[in-house]
């Protein structure tokens, strides 16, 4: 699976952790920056990564900042972005199974065990579809206005 992969400067030194683990995994990592810990804004990065799965350009995302929560509250702007900010694995698994999210949003905060945890939770559980369906076209129907 192709996945984009994006942070502020707060969540750099984690996002090469994260891209470890999805190469790990057998996935193709589309970094979306920074580079540097020198300070930017995270909606530029929530952005280029929510346009990337939005597009089609990437299955799914993965979005780090101090607390995760800019980063999703910016990725789910994105027409087509179903972001969740998960800080354990049920909530990774939740978020997949009965939102369909396809951006995977943590805080930097989160120790690597429970990053590596709540990723690969994020990465192997489907979309439940049946009731869940109706309520995501109702998300959808949301961004028509």
């Amino acid at each position: 699976m192709r996945i984009a992969v994006g942070a502020d400067h707060r969540g750099v030194k984690q996002k090469e952790f994260v891209k470890g683990v999805l190469r790990e995994s057998g996935h193709e990592v589309v970094d979306m920056g920074p580079n540097s810990e020198e300070s930017v804004d995270y909606p530029d990065y929530a952005e280029k990564v929510g346009k990337a799965v939005a597009g089609g350009s990437c299955s799914l995302g993965i979005l780090l900042c101090d607390t995760g929560i800019g980063m999703s509250i910016a990725a789910n702007k994105v027409k087509g972005v179903r972001a969740g900010l998960c800080g354990d694995a049920f909530a990774a698994e939740r978020a997949r199974l009965h939102n369909d999210a396809n951006v995977l949003c943590m805080s930097g905060r989160l120790d690597e065990k429970t990053m590596r945890e709540v990723i690969l939770k994020f990465l192997v559980t489907s979309f439940e579809g049946g009731r869940h369906q109706r309520r995501v076209e109702k998300i959808a129907g949301i961004e028509k206005g």
